[in-house]
């Protein structure tokens, strides 16, 4: 061991034995009550404690978890061993069941866990939980049959459980064991709400363990003294020797049994469940937040599991009572769980007369609020409110569970949740809606990352929904695996179906699939065809569109490498935009235009130079563009510079020594027609440079005009329309102008223009 080891070690060391003290304190009674909740031998949950500590501890992963004995199982036993006929078949049961555990972790089947709805599992707890209510009020009230007695009494279903009880409170009450059980009762309930009792040294269930041992005592010397079968009965051992006499041996007579393997994969689904769900729980906890290998625990629990078949113990779990105890108390590794297994061993041998003292009514109240906690009252309130695909699995589980059996409930919930998915699937499985290219309008059907054949109805549904004459797309370009009858269905819906209901059919994203080959039966890009069909209207309709599509986050999706494939063949615009460097405008965006729909010039402040001038021609006049626009937009860096400047504020020193930055600046001046009298800098507000970005917008666009022949000619003879828009930073929509008037007003004052030479400059809106 090196230096470092030591150190580790010795850190370590006492609060782990700290921590096992405690946690062995808390486990005594729990695996007394255990064995009696689930009317088994009492030795049989203190041989499982005793695996637990210095079997499945050594071996498992987890430097946290306790195992043992769980409340949890009790409802598993009882109806097990009522179903095989004994306890030493049951015992045979659970050596398979830890055999089909260690195969689980071997498969690496600890990921489980994670595909039961989280509805169904709130539901078997409470319903454990409702159960382990009902069997405690029999011993509450003294009514403490032999547990090697009639099996009769001991099945967990919904007649016999509620008839036991009834029976019990109208025939067989002691009053004596009932004022030991209300009695712990109260101090239960009280001293987890009490501070003082809460920083007692020793843990509130020993706690209890010994006030009911003190009322007996006390109740005897009033005649009220209680029989020997509502005792502890663990059998007095005088040395390690006799160990052996606890021991109970299993049955495999029946090992061809159906019922033996039905009990067995109860068993170890139930346990390998709760075993998973705790220890995810338990790393939560964690102030160290480690992780503990899921597969390797479930090997760990299942040769636990074998050894307590094989010596006579109960089903073993990872147990978060104890597993939380251990963390509250600083327990530090999974020396906590050795130690408090080598205690058991000495408390069995060495006070093994103090245990036979305890009261069956004590453990009873302990298991009782144990109960109670498991069913959590305020959680079933929130799943009455909770949504149906929530409440009806856990409700279906929590009656099933208590009319026949836990398995059977635990299917019963799962099969209700899985008709939830199945509808939902059915319901929406992809996203279907219209969007409009160009001239025509497209129902998308896009699919989601994985269609399964679970899909299908869905589908089909979807395609007969289609009026006559529409157009689908069936947008693959987002899944990943696709079943053969989705493929399948759609070859026959291109190339039987639609040609009957006149509907057509586009594809994209099924070439990865080995299906054939996308085809667009719609226009994705323009083509000369189409550029040369489309007016400047509605070429301006089909940027509001896409503005408004852009604002909603419903952005189209575009088979982008393609686009760039069909560009490298001649590009088509349909619009040349002018907008300003900032990054929060870029047109392609904002318009939710494909790859070659828009050309686009940016500069700052969108001011007007040759080269502009010459790149702008050069769109409309030789790339055959309808539509100049230009966009300016609010909170302009540059615009805002320009007013500051014009208001008496002093420009950056970069800017003063810069010509071509200075050029920008003065620029915009001139055309939002500053001047001098504007006010100083501090009165300068976010309003005022918007409104200066608008009039600089104005400008712009009369220096296009005025500045360039090709576009006044093409303008003039309604060729092309040269328009303005504001791009809003804060909201992404871009409003275009509407008043013909305030531009040409605008236009005057800044370039002392005569306004009857621009008249055709602008549509009205």
């Amino acid at each position: 061991m090196t230096h470092g080891n030591k150190l580790a070690w010795s850190k370590t060391l006492l609060p782990d034995l700290r921590a096992g003290l405690v946690v062995f304190l808390v486990a005594l009674p729990l695996c007394l009550g255990i064995a009696l909740a689930s009317e088994a031998p009492l030795a049989s949950g203190l041989i499982s404690g005793i695996i637990g500590g210095l079997v499945v501890a050594v071996i498992s992963g987890s430097q946290t978890s306790v195992s043992g004995p769980a409340a949890g199982l009790a409802a598993v036993v009882i109806a097990q061993v009522a179903a095989l006929g004994s306890f030493s078949s049951f015992l045979a049961a659970v050596v398979i069941a830890g055999a089909l555990q260690i195969g689980m972790g071997v498969a690496r089947a600890g990921f489980i866990g994670a595909f039961f709805p989280s509805s169904v599992i709130k539901g078997l707890l409470t319903s454990i939980g409702l159960l382990l209510i009902l069997k405690q009020i029999p011993h509450l009230v003294g009514h403490d049959s032999d547990p090697e007695g009639d099996l009769s009494f001991r099945q967990f279903n919904h007649e016999n459980t509620f008839s036991s009880v009834w029976r019990c409170l109208s025939e067989d009450i002691h009053w004596g064991a009932v004022a030991i059980g209300l009695a712990a009762l109260a101090l239960l309930i009280f001293g987890e709400k009490s501070r003082r009792i809460q920083k007692l040294p020793v843990p509130l269930a020993l706690l209890v363990v010994i006030a009911s041992v003190a009322i007996g005592h006390a109740l005897t010397s009033i005649g009220l003294g209680l029989e020997a079968d509502q005792m502890v009965a663990v059998p007095i051992l005088n040395s390690l020797d006799d160990f052996g006499s606890l021991l109970m041996r299993p049955d495999f007579s029946g090992l061809m049994s159906s019922k033996l393997w039905l009990a067995a994969l109860t068993i170890a689904i139930v346990a390998s469940l709760e075993t998973l769900l705790n220890l995810e729980a338990v790393d939560k906890i964690d102030p160290k937040q480690r992780i503990s290998p899921p597969n390797r625990e479930l090997i760990a629990q299942g040769i636990g599991n074998m050894l307590a078949g094989l010596f006579g113990g109960l089903p073993i779990t990872s147990v978060i009572v104890r597993s939380s105890v251990n963390i509250n108390a600083g327990g530090q590794t999974k020396l906590v769980a050795i130690i408090h297994g080598a205690l058991l061993v000495l408390a069995v041998v060495m006070i093994g007369s103090w245990l036979n003292m305890i009261p069956l009514a004590a453990l009873a109240a302990i298991l009782l609020v144990t109960g109670i906690k498991l069913v959590n009252p305020q959680q079933i309130r929130q799943m009455i409110g909770a949504p149906r695909d929530q409440s009806l699995p856990f409700f279906v589980t929590i009656i099933a569970i208590l009319t026949a059996d836990l398995l059977i409930g635990v299917c019963a919930g799962l099969v209700c949740a899985l008709a939830f998915i199945l509808q939902a699937n059915f319901m929406r499985s992809f996203r279907l809606h219209n969007e409009r290219h160009f001239r025509t309008t497209v129902t998308r059907l896009e699919l989601p990352l994985q269609m399964t054949f679970l899909g299908r109805a869905s589908l089909q549904r979807a395609f007969q929904s289609l009026p006559f004459g529409s157009h689908l797309l069936i947008d693959a370009t987002g899944t990943e695996t696709m079943d053969a009858d989705i493929l399948d269905m759609i070859k026959d819906m291109r190339t039987i179906n639609a040609p009957v209901r006149g509907v057509q059919v586009s594809v994209r994203g099924l070439e990865k699939f080995g299906s054939s080959k996308d085809s667009c039966q719609f226009e994705e890009l323009p083509t000369r065809e189409l550029q040369e069909r489309l007016t400047a209207r509605e070429i301006m309709d089909h940027l509001i569109e896409g503005n408004t599509r852009f604002c909603r986050g419903m952005r189209m999706p575009r088979a982008l490498l393609k686009q760039v494939d069909q560009t490298a063949a001649g590009q088509y615009p349909l619009a040349v935009v002018l907008n300003c460097i900032d990054s929060r405008n870029a047109a392609e965006l904002v318009f939710d235009a494909g790859i070659g729909e828009l050309f686009c010039v940016r500069v700052a402040g969108n001011i007007i130079s040759r080269k502009i001038l010459g790149s702008l021609e050069y769109c409309v006049g030789v790339a055959g563009a309808k539509l100049i626009v230009v966009m300016g937009h609010t909170s302009c860096g540059a615009v805002n510079a320009a007013v500051h400047h014009a208001m008496g504020g002093s420009l950056p020193e970069v800017v003063q020594e810069s010509v071509y930055l200075s050029q920008v600046v003065n620029s915009i001046i001139k055309g939002a027609g500053l001047g001098t009298g504007l006010g100083t800098a501090p009165n300068m507000t976010p309003a005022v440079v918007d409104e200066m970005a608008r009039l600089n917008m104005l400008h712009s666009m009369h220096e296009i005009y005025r500045e360039s022949p090709v576009v006044a000619k093409l303008v003039d003879a309604g060729d092309i329309l040269l328009v303005g828009a504001m791009y809003d930073v804060a909201t992404g929509m871009v409003t275009f102008l509407n008043s013909k008037e305030e531009m040409l007003k605008q236009g005057a004052a800044s370039n002392n223009l005569e306004t009857d030479s621009i008249g055709n400059l602008l549509p009205t809106f």
